[in-house]
C-alpha cells in the first residue's frame, strides 16, 4: 500500500452478474489509483446461481486486494452489504451494485465530494436507466415509506455511496434482521451530501426485485422504521366505533320516538362482515409487528459464511 494514502474499501454484493465482476474490478482499481488512494474490493457472493464464487476466487488470485465472502445461502442484498461492511478496514467505504449500472468511475466523484466535509455522500441518479416498472415501483416505495415514517426520501438515491469509517463503525452496531442500507445510513444523521452521477443501463440479466419482493421490502422497511400503521389502526377503529355509536342512537330515536321500525337484515350482515374484516386486518397489522419482534428475539446471525478468500490463503 502507498505510504500515507487513504484506504478506500469497496463493498459489492454479488448476485447474478458473474460476467460483470472482472470489468467492475478493473475499472474500480483504475479509478482508485487515479485519486490516488489504496483500495480493497470485497465481493460478497450472496449464493449467486451463476457460480460467481469461482470468478471471485480467480480475481483474488490475480490481486490479493480483491477479497471474497461466500454466503452459505442467499440472505439478500442488504445482508450481503452488511457482511461486506463488517469486513472492511478502509478510511472510506464505497457500496455499489455488481451489475455496472453504478459506474466505477463515479467513485472518484463521490470521494471528491466527501472530502469537502461530508461524512456520507450518496450518488444521485438524475437519469435512471431502469425500465418503467422499476422506476415507478421505486417512486411508489419511497412515497409510501415517507408517509408512514414521516421522512422525506429521494427515489433517485440507492445503495451507491461513500461513507467515512466512523459511519461504517456505527452501522455495524445496528443488527436488526430487517435491513435497508440507505435508510439506515440516513437515520443515523451524519452529515450527508448528494452528487449527480451517470447511471448506466443494466449490462447483464434483469432485476431480481419483482413486485412481490418489492412489497415485502416495503413492508419490512416500514415496520422496522415506523409504528404509524398501528396508530392508524387505532384511529380508524375509534372512528368506526364513534360512527357506530352515532348510527345506533339514530336507530334508537327512530324506533322509540318516531315509531319507525328498523327493517331488513342485509345491512346488519354487511356491517358484521365489514367490521369482522377490519378486525382481522388490524390483527394482521399487529401480527406483523409481533412476528418481527419474534424474529429479533431469536437473535440469529444476520448471515452465515461458507468460506472467504482469506481462508484459502491460510491453507497455502
Amino acid at each position: 500500500m502507498g505510504k500515507g494514502l487513504p484506504l478506500i474499501s469497496i463493498v459489492v454484493p454479488v448476485y447474478g452478474c458473474k460476467s460483470c465482476l472482472k470489468e467492475l474490478c478493473r475499472r474500480a482499481a483504475t479509478t482508485i489509483e487515479s485519486i490516488p488512494a489504496d483500495f480493497e474490493i470485497i465481493l460478497v457472493n450472496d449464493a449467486s446461481p451463476d457460480n460467481a464464487w469461482e470468478t471471485i476466487q480467480e480475481l483474488h488470485e490475480q490481486d490479493d486486494r480483491i477479497k471474497g465472502i461466500d454466503f452459505a445461502r442467499n440472505f439478500g442484498q442488504h445482508h450481503a452489504i452488511t457482511a461486506g461492511l463488517d469486513y472492511t478496514s478502509g478510511d472510506w467505504t464505497v457500496v455499489m451494485d455488481c451489475d455496472l449500472q453504478d459506474r466505477p468511475e463515479e467513485i472518484q466523484t463521490l470521494y471528491e465530494k466527501a472530502i469537502e466535509g461530508y461524512e456520507v455522500v450518496f450518488a444521485n441518479r438524475t437519469e435512471r436507466q431502469d425500465n418503467w416498472f422499476k422506476r415507478k415501483t421505486s417512486q411508489l416505495f419511497y412515497r409510501v415509506y415517507d408517509y408512514f415514517s414521516g421522512s422525506v426520501s429521494d427515489h433517485s438515491i440507492a445503495n451507491f455511496s461513500i461513507s467515512e469509517k466512523k459511519v461504517v463503525e456505527a452501522y455495524r452496531t445496528m443488527r436488526e434482521q430487517n435491513r435497508f442500507f440507505p435508510l439506515f445510513i440516513q437515520w443515523m444523521g451524519y452529515t450527508t451530501g448528494n452528487v449527480p452521477v451517470e447511471h448506466n443501463a443494466r449490462k447483464e440479466g434483469s432485476t431480481t426485485y419483482n413486485l412481490k419482493k418489492l412489497v415485502t421490502l416495503a413492508t419490512d422497511a416500514i415496520i422496522s422504521q415506523s409504528n404509524k400503521p398501528l396508530r392508524l389502526s387505532i384511529q380508524f377503529g375509534f372512528l368506526l366505533a364513534l360512527g357506530s355509536l352515532v348510527y345506533g342512537m339514530y336507530l334508537f330515536i327512530r324506533y322509540f320516538f318516531l315509531d319507525q321500525p328498523v327493517q331488513g337484515w342485509t345491512s346488519v350482515m354487511v356491517s358484521i362482515y365489514f367490521i369482522g374484516g377490519l378486525i382481522f386486518f388490524n390483527f394482521g397489522v399487529l401480527g406483523l409487528y409481533i412476528g418481527k419482534v419474534f424474529n429479533e428475539t431469536k437473535n440469529r446471525p444476520l448471515y452465515l459464511i461458507r468460506k472467504t478468500t482469506e481462508d484459502k490463503d491460510e491453507e497455502r
